[in-house]
């Protein structure tokens, strides 16, 4: 089932591997939830020196991979070789098709969030193109103990073919994040670290919201949390994915 739009609905990330030992924390696709559009996939992923996603093809969407800890490294069939450091993203927008490894960028372990977009169909068989934005050139912005790291918003240098909105959180204890969502479109509150209050909920870390939030949300902070908020405007197209493909 593809849906456009949802009443808002609670989702635990599914502990799953994918790749070469990559241990993934995955949002959706899953049981519960396929498709919101315009989104495809949300992955937390955990990967050691010894894991990696050996080199494999996409199609039909754009993905932008942020760090959190360590680094990764990027290859495609495009001659693009480099590696993001913790706060820093990648996009690559594979239109027709790209092909590409994601390889471990320390010896450490490597966090972070990968984030699947659909594209609309008039541009399914676009060129591919690639992208990365250094961890220094991401906006940030603190007020009333919230910090903002912006991945993708109006100020971003990262650039997608969908109107998305994608930030980074972090509260200090006993703060209020209040934030406007243009109507209709979708929305997901991902929980990184520690607790955080919705309504009367509390979602802990590999928790989601994930719906139509009617304009506006509100979230608090009962003991410092990190959390990353993305929305979207829905394309109002099926979405069709085959594992790596998107049609």
């Amino acid at each position: 089932m593809n849906l456009t739009t949802i009443n808002q609905q609670k989702i635990k990330a599914r502990e799953t591997t994918d790749g070469a030992g990559a241990k993934i924390s995955r949002v959706f696709p899953g049981h519960s939830l396929r498709h919101i559009d315009p989104f495809v996939l949300l992955d937390e992923f955990f990967v050691s020196a010894e894991a990696s996603f050996p080199e494999h093809p996409h199609r039909g969407f754009e993905a932008i991979t942020y760090m959190l800890e360590g680094a990764f490294r990027h290859k495609d069939n495009l001659g693009n070789d480099s590696v993001v450091a913790a706060g820093g993203a990648q996009r690559f927008s594979a239109g027709k098709e790209i092909r590409h490894a994601e390889l471990p960028g320390t010896e450490n372990m490597n966090h972070g969030l990968q984030l699947w977009i659909n594209l609309p169909g008039k541009l399914k068989n676009m060129e591919p193109t690639y992208q990365q934005v250094e961890p220094e050139d991401i906006p940030k912005k603190e007020e009333n103990g919230v910090y903002i790291r912006s991945i993708v918003c109006e100020n971003s240098p990262l650039t997608l073919h969908t109107k998305v909105e994608y930030i980074d959180v972090e509260m200090d204890q006993g703060a209020w994040f209040e934030k406007h969502i243009p109507a209709e479109w979708n929305t997901i509150i991902y929980v990184i670290d520690n607790n955080l209050i919705f309504d009367d909920l509390t979602l802990t870390p590999g928790e989601a919201i994930i719906g139509e939030f009617k304009n506006s949300l509100k979230v608090q902070a009962p003991e410092r949390s990190r959390f990353v908020l993305i929305t979207g405007q829905p394309h109002n197209e099926p979405i069709r994915q085959r594992g790596s493909i998107v049609e």
